[in-house]
């Protein structure tokens, strides 16, 4: 028998996806240009944006490869987001800079229309994907990369505009956006399943087997070797950038030595979880993004990766039962605690410090020092509420009946999109 269910890709996604990315063609075609001469540091450059890249494609797309029942969509659905999500924020960069012209010149960094800046833009999709992942159909996927671009892009922009915030630390703050956009749709998209469905199958789909978490394993090494230069892209001054990688280098390495152990404490026997490796070593990364370049000393990154490591750990073992059963939000691949708690982590010593920076430099009235610390608190205050804002008309929008989306049954389950030569029927 036939599937039920294979209509919303089978109907929706050529009609959509084409006539999208034909808009995006004509939009470069009339919008944009290469630019000329070329940088001279050019393949130095190139070589970023190729670190960026398998951090994007590879990376993040195995990170979410563990479940058992959803390899294929994990890695698949993670590049189709990466390829829509760096055109379309390309353009977004491009029309909302300061100075728009209708003639935009592309390049790989900035100004002009950044192909690197897009790809680590993009990546916030990826990340919020975390939480989304096997909830929702390949059109529902491509609705929220056109939103959510959008809004980071916006906010971007925004926190340029008023916070006067440099763009390195609102890209650094990515990290924070994209998990709580990405839970607050996993909040929206949260269904009960049909009277008649068993638990215990629904349980089953959503367990973690031996060969996709190798896999798992393999995308959170390729974010660990190539994260330091994630956190050094967009930093100009040669001294700056060294702090920014050396900072990045320290930070995973204590990250991943207390996430080791952290994981054998908490168990009982003493053994390691190999789910709390995919996430708790990542988050020494994530926390030193936003004040690695003012870290003046290898200790205090290596101290925020290891209480990073801990938030981790701790989260992993005590968030799931707070999300899942109060809230019902299901998060699978743990986007709140390697993402979402280690970049509060981050944003709030990018404060302290920058606070103290300004202050050995100078010495700042009262009202002076109050006025910044309340404009950095304000900054990221106002990018978590806005990715939850963001993400919650994202979650409501893709609620809607025209997408088609999978049936609860459904969830978590390869054979609802894709074709498996091996099997005699259909699903």
């Amino acid at each position: 028998m036939g599937s039920k269910y294979p209509q919303s890709v089978r109907c929706c996604l050529p009609l959509w996806a084409i006539m999208l990315e034909a808009a995006l063609i004509l939009i470069f075609a009339f919008f944009s240009t290469y630019e000329l001469p070329m940088d001279q540091k050019f393949m130095e450059t190139y070589q970023v944006l190729q670190d960026l890249t398998v951090m994007a494609a590879l990376g993040l797309g195995f990170l979410t490869s563990s479940l058992r029942r959803h390899g294929w969509s994990s890695v698949a659905f993670n590049l189709f987001m990466l390829a829509l999500g760096v055109q379309w924020t390309v353009l977004l960069d491009g029309f909302l800079k300061p100075h728009f012209s209708w003639s935009m010149s592309i390049n790989l960094s900035s100004p002009g229309l950044s192909i690197r800046t897009a790809t680590m833009s993009a990546m916030a999709v990826l990340i919020s994907a975390g939480s989304v992942l096997g909830k929702a159909n390949l059109v529902q996927l491509a609705m929220m990369v056109l939103v959510e671009m959008t809004a980071f892009a916006a906010t971007r922009f925004l926190h340029w505009k008023i916070f006067r915030m440099e763009d390195h630390v609102t890209m650094m703050y990515v990290h924070v956006f994209a998990a709580y956009f990405g839970l607050t749709v996993a909040w929206c998209l949260s269904r009960r399943l049909p009277q008649g469905l068993d638990r215990k199958a629904r349980m089953e789909k959503v367990q973690i087997a031996t060969s996709p978490s190798l896999f798992a394993m393999l995308g959170t090494l390729f974010l660990w070797i190539f994260w330091p230069s994630f956190n050094s892209a967009l930093v100009d001054s040669p001294h700056v950038k060294k702090n920014a990688v050396f900072n990045t280098y320290y930070a995973l390495a204590a990250s991943t030595v207390t996430a080791a152990s952290a994981s054998a404490l908490a168990h009982p026997q003493g053994k390691i979880n190999m789910i709390h490796l995919h996430n708790a070593v990542l988050a020494g990364g994530v926390a030193v993004g936003a004040p690695g370049h003012l870290i003046p000393s290898p200790w205090i990154s290596m101290v925020l990766g290891l209480i990073a490591g801990l938030i981790s750990i701790t989260g992993a073992k005590c968030l799931p039962v707070c999300l899942n059963r109060m809230l019902e939000i299901q998060d699978p691949s743990g986007v709140h605690y390697t993402f979402g708690l280690p970049g509060l982590l981050g944003g709030v010593t990018y404060i302290i410090l920058i606070t103290h920076h300004t202050f050995s430099e100078s010495t700042p009235s009262l009202i002076g020092l109050v006025s910044q610390v309340t404009n950095d608190i304000g900054a990221l205050s106002f990018l978590m509420a806005a990715g939850m804002v963001s993400g919650l008309l994202t979650g409501l929008l893709l609620n809607l009946k025209i997408w088609k989306a999978p049936h609860a049954a459904k969830y978590f389950d390869d054979q609802a999109f894709w074709e498996f030569p091996h099997l005699a029927v259909g699903f």
